[in-house]
C-alpha cells in the first residue's frame, strides 16, 4: 500500500531547515580565511573537507571517528582538519534576510513551528546555545541526534512522531528539492527555499501568514 497522500489545502504548523534557510551555511566562509590561494581553497574543498564528508555528521557519526581518519588521508592539511571540528560556527556567520521577520509573524500569529534539520550532534549544543530565533519552536528534530538524516524517509517519520500532527498539516520548508520531495511524497507540503520574498508569498497564499 502506497505512503504517499494527497495534503489538504491548508496547513497548520511550519516545518523549517536551518542551513541555507534561517543561516547561511557554507564551509568556505571558514576555509577563504585560512586559505589564500582561490585555486587551492577550491581544491581543498572539493577534495578534502568537502560537504559530502561533512555529511556523515549529519548521519550521526563523531568527530572523534571523522577526523583523525581525514587527517590520515591528508597528513598535510591536519591543522585545517583540525579547524573544522574547533572553528565550525564560522561557516555559519549570519542569518538569510528576511526568515527571521517571517519566523517572528508566524510566532505572532501563534502558527506551531517545529525544526528538521541535518546538523551533526557534536556542533549543535554551541550552535542552539547562541540562536534566540528557535524560543517558541515547539520541537526540533536533529539528524546527528537520530543517526539517520534527509532525505532519508525515516527521519520524516521520526518527526511525524515527534510533532503530534497529521502529516497533511505539515509545511515543510527545505532549500534542496530532494529534501521537498520526500516530504511531499508522505504527503507533506512542501517550499524549496529561495528566498524570503518568495515563501512569504507562499506562506501568505496557503493562509499562514
Amino acid at each position: 500500500m502506497s505512503d504517499i497522500r494527497n495534503p489538504s489545502p491548508n496547513p497548520s504548523a511550519v516545518v523549517f531547515d536551518i542551513g541555507r534557510v534561517i543561516i547561511r551555511w557554507d564551509l568556505r566562509y571558514l576555509f577563504e580565511k585560512l586559505i589564500d590561494d582561490a585555486a587551492e581553497l577550491d581544491w581543498f574543498l572539493a577534495n578534502v573537507v568537502t560537504e559530502q564528508w561533512h555529511h556523515q555528521q549529519d548521519e550521526g557519526r563523531p568527530l572523534a571517528e571523522m577526523v583523525p581518519e581525514r587527517i590520515a588521508q591528508f597528513p598535510d592539511h591536519e591543522a585545517l582538519i583540525r579547524a573544522y571540528a574547533t572553528r565550525f560556527r564560522e561557516t555559519y556567520p549570519e542569518h538569510i534576510p528576511g526568515t527571521l521577520d517571517l519566523i517572528a509573524r508566524l510566532k505572532a500569529r501563534d502558527v506551531p513551528l517545529f525544526g528538521l534539520s541535518n546538523f551533526g550532534e557534536d556542533f549543535w549544543d554551541e550552535f542552539i546555545a547562541c540562536q534566540p530565533v528557535f524560543e517558541g519552536f515547539r520541537d526540533i528534530v536533529v539528524s546527528g541526534h537520530e543517526n539517520v538524516a534527509k532525505p532519508d524517509p525515516q527521519i520524516y517519520h521520526i518527526a511525524e512522531q515527534r510533532f503530534g500532527l497529521p502529516r497533511e498539516e505539515l509545511f515543510f520548508i527545505d532549500d534542496k528539492p530532494e529534501n521537498i520531495a520526500a516530504a511531499t511524497a508522505r504527503g507533506w507540503h512542501g517550499h524549496v527555499f529561495t528566498g524570503a520574498d518568495r515563501l512569504e508569498a507562499d506562506l501568505i497564499g496557503r493562509g499562514l501568514l
